[in-house]
């Protein structure tokens, strides 16, 4: 493919706005996207330029952005921090890099801090690190709950033996490649319904009304990035608390969120909070809203519909692939993270808030998930005070990735795939298994929070398209 030719003529026609930007656009270009079509690239970077603030957590072009989002006046006053942070507990501390402990320090300053741990699989992120549990009073943080509000695991589990996954291969590849839809802005093209759409949110909220639309037309639909759907066996112990017999049994695994619906709650709720609530530097991502405004009430009603939403998105994955099999489950395991619940700690409520973290309360199934080779684990939590009920949301990330691109090759990813015995549709070296820390280690960082009831094995992975 020939080489891509941008020069700076072309991206200040965009209008982006001085020579530092300019020449930070095309070093993006040249690291990131030297392999795409011209034209796909200028539309890309009219949209950044059009809606910085949809690309905050672009890995390629996140810092570009912020420098496009307009300075606003210098405020008159900022809300005070304090200058040590409150103590908080860490699990796996020698998994974490420094950056995600010192974001957490930061968060542990603020006012409405009531307590913090941070989980096994923690690393950098926007505001609260990935794998963050931050409880406040009277107060919920967009940006500690996240962009992709209630992203969730999805396990479906069949009454059918191991045998079913070679003996069918072809069609299970077939029905993921007509059923699953990957990347931001797609969809199925089938026009779906679920009982979440007809919420009374959609209309008694102003700002949700126009995207009823786009939240029915991605029902079903999944994100990019370590979003999936995968054909798998699980291995259920034996007295486990799903009551399923000790065995192996055929099972979906699904990863995704709330599709553009979270994403522009996030980004205008987190905006309002920054305009009500402007905090030092440092910490100006985990501005809140009180909720005992309408702004924070509005928030919390829109964060549980985004919630709702992934969940409903995530059914309609699971009843079309089996309904495409002719096949029905036998038990099924769901948990969310990048929410925030309203949870009795030490006698009093709090707003608890899991960016990237597995609820674990006493007996709370849920499945912590390790990479497209590596297993996942269906868990029941111990409801351990000193995590707040948590537990890891899976591996975590320990390359980010352009790290990730850099340090593998197609072939060898291929070689990896192959020897582990998985067949990948779609996915790109961004995803590759070297991009995640061992899962068997950060299992065993917390075994203080779960219990492990049952294991999923990948086989037939689909996620989005490599880039």
């Amino acid at each position: 493919m020939a080489k891509l030719k941008i020069k700076g003529k072309d991206i200040r026609k965009i209008g982006f706005p001085s020579n530092k930007i300019i020449g930070m656009a095309i070093d993006a270009i040249h690291r990131h996207f030297k392999h795409e079509k011209k034209e796909n690239v200028l539309t890309l970077f009219q949209k950044l330029k059009e809606r910085p603030e949809d690309f905050l957590e672009h890995e390629a072009l996140g810092n570009i952005a912020q420098l496009l989002i307009p300075v606003e006046e210098k405020k008159t006053f900022e809300i005070a921090i304090a200058d040590e942070p409150m103590d908080f507990n860490i699990f796996g501390r020698e998994h974490i890099d420094d950056s995600a402990i010192l974001q957490m320090k930061n968060a542990m300053r603020l006012p409405v801090t009531e307590a913090g741990a941070l989980m096994p699989d923690a690393h950098h992120g926007y505001g609260l690190p990935i794998g963050g549990v931050l409880a406040t009073r009277d107060a919920i943080i967009p940006y500690a709950v996240g962009v992709d509000i209630g992203c969730r695991m999805a396990l479906s589990i069949y009454d059918i033996p191991e045998s079913y996954l070679k003996q069918h291969n072809y069609k299970l590849k077939t029905v993921l490649t007509d059923w699953t839809c990957f990347g931001m802005g797609k969809d199925l093209g089938v026009t779906q319904d679920h009982d979440v759409l007809d919420r009374k949110e959609f209309d008694e909220i102003p700002f949700l009304k126009n995207l009823q639309s786009k939240a029915q037309r991605q029902l079903g639909s999944s994100g990019s990035g370590n979003h999936f759907v995968n054909f798998g066996i699980v291995e259920m112990k034996f007295d486990n608390k799903l009551d399923i017999p000790e065995g192996k049994y055929l099972a979906i695994l699904s990863h995704s969120g709330s599709r553009g619906l979270g994403a522009t709650i996030a980004n205008h709720y987190t905006k309002l909070a920054q305009e009500k609530c402007p905090l030092p530097r440092e910490v100006k991502h985990l501005a809140w809203l009180d909720l005992n405004t309408e702004e924070g009430q509005e928030y919390w009603l829109a964060m549980n519909l985004a919630g709702d939403y992934a969940s409903a998105c995530h059914d309609r994955i699971h009843i079309n692939l089996a309904k495409a099999l002719g096949i029905k489950p036998i038990a099924k395991v769901e948990n969310h993270h990048n929410f925030a619940w309203k949870e009795i700690h030490n006698g009093e409520e709090l707003m608890v808030h899991r960016k990237g973290a597995t609820p674990a309360g006493k007996n709370v199934l849920g499945i912590i998930p390790g990479s497209m080779t590596a297993p996942g684990f269906i868990v029941s939590g111990k409801g351990e005070p000193a995590s707040l009920n948590s537990a890891s949301h899976g591996a975590g990330r320990q390359l980010s990735r352009t790290k990730a691109k850099q340090s593998i090759t197609n072939s060898a990813l291929k070689k990896m795939l192959k020897s582990e015995g998985i067949e990948l549709i779609g996915g790109g070296l961004d995803e590759a298994p070297i991009a995640y820390k061992d899962i068997h280690q950060v299992m065993k960082s917390q075994k203080q929070l779960v219990n492990v009831e049952g294991t999923f094995f990948p086989k037939i992975v689909r996620m989005d398209r490599a880039k």
